[in-house]
């Protein structure tokens, strides 16, 4: 099973924003970094195999 990483945290920032919807801003500036730095050191082909 291939699990991509970008999506992985997409889900998670999605699932955080539902449960706990004060922190949207910071939630949604992690994601953004977190993408961004995805973006600059690779190509977001990162996957993890179970």
């Amino acid at each position: 099973m291939n699990l991509a990483f970008t999506p992985l945290v997409s889900l998670l920032a999605g699932i955080l924003i539902l449960v706990m919807p004060r922190l949207l801003n910071y939630i949604v500036a992690i994601y953004l970094i977190v993408i961004g730095l995805v973006g600059i050191f690779g190509t977001g082909n990162f996957t993890l195999r179970f």
